[in-house]
């Protein structure tokens, strides 16, 4: 198996565990007949602290869970194979920053689903690639409006007045997931220079460093000073002697 093919499984290997537990908790549900939305997050009540780390994981019916699965598989797997160094935090902070807000700010209700989650991937993966200006990334990024753009629709309340949606955690994953783009625009994979673009950067460097030895010296040799840094040669201490040949 080729390097690429293993890069690409591996990429799914924690989404898929986010995924196996999430429909874990569903049969659990069915099986011991219980449920457990009580654990979701209760905005403002101590029993809903937990229920930022475990509301992902919960959902109401099948169809809100079918609904959460393909996504959260997708969004992942793109996540950990595009932006593996970065990808476990954004993850982590993705759930995290959305659930405190939900839990700070939503209305009165038990919020549970992983859409808070699946609009911070999507956020994150649309801002990066056009922040990172790589082809490559831009291309995701694309891939994710077409896909996914529709869910822009899911943060507006008043499109849904009969429906339970927790439009809170839509819009709460969406701006963590913005924020996390361009605090991490620096980590993980940079736009791939042309080779002019280095000779530029190494001439730059180059300049800099002889300015920054000039002011770290009280005198450096002429032949080491920048061209335009060498004095012209004072006239008045110039002296001019002339020789005559003798008949």
């Amino acid at each position: 198996m080729r390097l690429e093919e293993k890069e690409m499984l591996k990429s799914f290997f924690v989404p898929a565990i986010f995924l196996a537990l999430m429909w874990l908790v569903k049969i659990a549900e069915l099986v011991f007949n219980i449920r457990f939305g009580f654990l979701g997050i209760h905005p403002l009540h101590l029993d809903g602290l937990l229920g930022i780390i475990l509301s992902p994981f919960i959902h109401g019916d099948w169809q809100h869970l079918t609904a959460n699965s393909l996504p959260i598989l997708v969004l992942g797997a793109a996540l950990f194979y595009f932006y593996r160094p970065v990808a476990i935090k954004v993850l982590f902070l993705t759930t995290l920053i959305t659930g405190m807000w939900v839990w700070v700010g939503a209305r009165e209700s038990y919020h549970i689903g992983a859409s808070g989650v699946i609009y911070g991937l999507s956020a994150f993966l649309l801002l990066s690639g056009f922040i990172r200006r790589d082809s490559r990334l831009m291309a995701i990024s694309l891939i994710v409006v077409f896909l996914y753009g529709s869910m822009i629709w899911g943060i507006f309340p008043e499109l849904f007045p009969e429906k339970n949606i927790s439009w809170e955690s839509h819009l709460s994953g969406l701006i963590a997931g913005l924020i996390l783009a361009v605090f991490f625009r620096n980590e993980g994979p940079q736009r791939r220079k042309y080779s002019w673009e280095l000779e530029v950067e190494d001439v730059t460097t180059k300049e800099e460093d002889l300015i920054e030895q000039q002011a770290d010296s009280e005198e450096i040799p002429p032949s080491q000073k920048p061209y335009w840094d060498i004095p012209e040669p004072n006239r008045d201490d110039l002296t001019v002697v002339y020789h005559f040949k003798k008949k």
